[in-house]
């Protein structure tokens, strides 16, 4: 509605116009869907942060409390401290050994997994070659592998050439990622411009060159991405170093703990050892992920190409 004041003329508000039958229709039905799909996710939830609040009561608490006490509270002394205590001294440190050990299988294994598992994506990728697809197909057929199908036969392969019950029979085949290269070919196809690449030959640089200088940056969220998966598979990896090693000071933490969870009829006392022990074990991880989700962002390449 227009109104004329003093030879000008002002726009004076309208009558408000209430929502229809319609849209109050439309959002009667939403408010179910939400709940429902909040309810789900709050059970979700709860199911996956209640070991975790469990693991970190049980932490406070001594042998005694933890068999005496209900799971989800506190004991009656609170013995975080001394339970820290005696896991870093007990059986002269042997758990800061473990934790240092799966730091080495961890870190070097996922650097090394995800350095091949980029070029090879890359490549496959960015350039034509004759098998290039049957070679995708069978990464993708290691893909479905388990691992544990491949425990036994990675034992009696590395036995013959004198490396088991060594670092290296854990690290070598850390270092192969299948997924790696799958998610690397799909990353790099979708976010390295061929056009940059043909500049960067024309400029004359070579191919490791643009490959290093250029292909890497572009794909940093993807191989973040790998690194993550391959270190958390890693350092929770169990079975191949059950399988691989024999030497509790080559141990990684995972095998660290089971070895005293299995001991815990005759000494009572590791039961409690080996909960704090879970509960530090889980720390590096929450600082890998703190540390690296600064890496992924998107369009890096935005701008480069005019």
């Amino acid at each position: 509605m227009t109104t004329t004041v003093a030879g000008s003329s002002v726009n004076a508000p309208g009558p408000l116009v209430s929502p229809g039958p319609a849209a109050r229709t439309t959002g009667n039905r939403r408010l179910p869907r939400q709940l429902l799909f909040t309810s789900v996710l709050f059970v979700f939830g709860v199911y996956f942060l209640a070991p975790v609040l469990w693991l970190a009561i049980a932490s406070t608490k001594d042998t005694g409390d933890l068999y005496g006490t209900f799971g989800f509270w506190f004991g009656r002394r609170f013995a975080l401290g001394s339970q820290l205590a005696d896991l870093f001294t007990n059986d002269d440190s042997i758990y800061l050994r473990w934790l240092a050990n799966s730091a080495l299988y961890s870190l070097v294994g996922a650097a090394v997994a995800t350095l091949f598992a980029g070029a090879c994506g890359y490549a496959m990728a960015k350039y034509e070659f004759r098998g290039r697809e049957l070679a995708f197909s069978v990464v993708l057929g290691g893909v479905l592998v388990p691992g544990t199908a491949l425990a036994i036969p990675l034992y009696l392969l590395l036995s013959e050439v004198g490396m088991a019950n060594t670092y290296w029979s854990v690290l070598l085949p850390s270092m192969v990622s299948p997924f790696g290269v799958y998610l690397s070919r799909i990353y790099a196809a979708a976010s390295v411009p061929d056009e940059l690449l043909a500049s960067a030959r024309v400029d004359g640089a070579g191919e490791l060159r643009t490959f290093v200088s250029i292909a890497l940056r572009l794909m940093s969220p993807g191989l973040v991405t790998v690194f993550l998966f391959q270190f958390v598979a890693i350092w929770n990896n169990f079975l191949l170093p059950l399988v691989m090693l024999s030497d509790e000071h080559t141990y990684p933490v995972t095998l660290g703990l089971y070895t005293w969870n299995s001991q815990v009829t005759h000494y009572p006392e590791y039961f409690s050892l080996t909960i704090i022990g879970s509960l530090v074990s889980v720390i590096p991880l929450v600082i890998a992920f703190l540390m690296l989700q600064r890496f992924w962002r998107n369009d890096l390449g935005a701008g480069a190409i005019k």
